[in-house]
């Protein structure tokens, strides 16, 4: 059986369970494939209460959630608040109904973004193909990496799951195998401080166990379209053909069809391109007045552009998000005649969408986003039929040029105050 110690790293062979032969210790992994297998996910645990309780270890023993506000949702909870039920995107009054003792902090989003630098930089010296899923989790590929570590794939990646541990002072779940399907799969199984593998000969007997919940891009409404169906497991799914899925499922069924079977022939790639930009916000109350609406709706077009004027963007779509009191979500969106970044133009069209759906329902959480991302280069071409709009627009970039002088509360648009 091929053996690597999560503690000091030590490769061996051994038929038999035990402690390394090095350093005594009992933390090993074990699996027939070990030394083949290269790409890896690797989740952080918890990843905003862990840092919170890393700072302050008076929290260390207390359910701790991270989330705003009675309307709030829950952005993470730790692992003694989610023994109460509690999950991630669960509105705050529900998790507080669940544990009332529990410290709610609102999140730092600039110190987790920090700490993701810190993490970033080690999963950079195992490998360059490195393709960030968000702030707190990664796929990493590390074919080829062997000679470079003088190691094996799952050693390099214990001893980058210890330093993480040591240096940073948080912990990170493990998941490997021989695609990236598998491997995100396998990242959940133990967690927290898990290293979990799959190989290539177990992989269909593995899936054929597990629920349809666990197969990536299966949401609620797939889930209980397959239950009407009676499918429940992944080993349905291998019995079924690629015609059939697809007839019922459209192009989610090939996915479905190869996924059952441990097949996934994406690639690891570390060119991540941002596909949208977005900004939001859950109301205090809930509201279902358009002009109010309309006031909340500027400062969020502002943020929005701001976020696409520095990284040097525009976006041919606008879109709109509301959620209902009953939390059902309403999206709508309007492409343009050309790319924009510019708060008026992002502002106008977000009326535009708003208007129509202020018909007396009420809504908990507005919201604004620029897709179908571009370069800036050629972005908001002047309106030859409406001089006002290009006058908007070239007010706005004075306004720029006087923020990037002097700082960005400097001027102002009257609508703000």
């Amino acid at each position: 059986m091929q053996t690597v110690c999560r503690d000091c790293f030590h490769e061996y062979e051994r038929e038999c369970d035990g402690p390394c032969p090095r350093c005594d210790s009992p933390r090993q992994l074990r699996h027939e494939e070990l030394f083949g297998l290269t790409i890896a996910h690797i989740d952080c645990d918890a990843f905003y209460a862990s840092i919170e309780k890393r700072d302050n270890p008076d929290l260390l023993s207390k359910p701790l959630i991270i989330g705003g506000g009675h309307r709030g949702v829950v952005s993470t909870a730790c692992y003694l608040a989610r023994g109460f039920g509690i999950h991630s995107a669960m509105p705050m009054f529900k998790a507080n109904r669940l544990c009332p003792n529990a410290v709610v902090m609102p999140p730092n989003m600039k110190k987790y973004a920090a700490v993701s630098a810190e993490i970033r930089e080690i999963f950079d010296q195992l490998t360059p193909l490195v393709e960030p899923l968000s702030i707190d989790e990664a796929f990493l590929d590390l074919t080829g990496t062997e000679k470079l570590h003088h190691a094996t794939a799952a050693a390099s990646l214990a001893r980058a799951a210890k330093q993480i541990e040591d240096k940073i002072g948080i912990t990170v779940s493990v998941g490997l195998s021989y695609n990236k399907f598998l491997a995100k799969m396998a990242s959940d199984l133990n967690k927290p401080r898990g290293f979990s593998v799959i190989g290539r000969a177990e992989a269909p007997s593995f899936l054929a166990r597990q629920p349809i919940s666990k197969m990536w891009g299966v949401g609620k409404v797939t889930q209980a379209k397959m239950k009407r169906s009676g499918i429940t497991t992944i080993g349905q799914l291998q019995h079924m053909g690629k015609h059939d899925l697809m007839k019922a499922y459209g192009i989610l069924g090939e996915r479905l069809y190869h996924f059952s079977r441990g097949e996934d022939v994406r690639i690891v790639s570390s060119e991540s391109k941002v596909k949208s930009i977005s900004n939001e916000i859950t109301l205090d109350t809930d509201i279902a007045d358009y002009q109010t609406l309309r006031k909340l709706l500027w400062p969020l077009c502002e943020k929005v552009s701001g976020r696409l004027k520095a990284k040097q963007l525009a976006g041919w779509t606008v879109t709109l998000k509301l959620k209902t009191a009953n939390f059902r979500q309403v999206s709508r969106s309007l492409s343009l005649d050309s790319p924009t970044r510019m708060a008026e133009t992002i502002f106008e069209t977000g009326l535009h969408l708003l208007k129509p759906e202020c018909q007396g329902l009420e809504y908990r959480l507005i919201g604004i986003g620029v897709g179908n991302l571009c370069s800036e280069d050629g972005a908001d071409q002047p309106d030859l039929v409406d001089s006002g709009k290009t006058r908007k627009l070239e007010a706005e970039k004075a306004m720029d040029k006087i923020r990037g002088r002097f700082g960005s509360d400097v001027i102002k648009k009257g609508r703000n105050l």
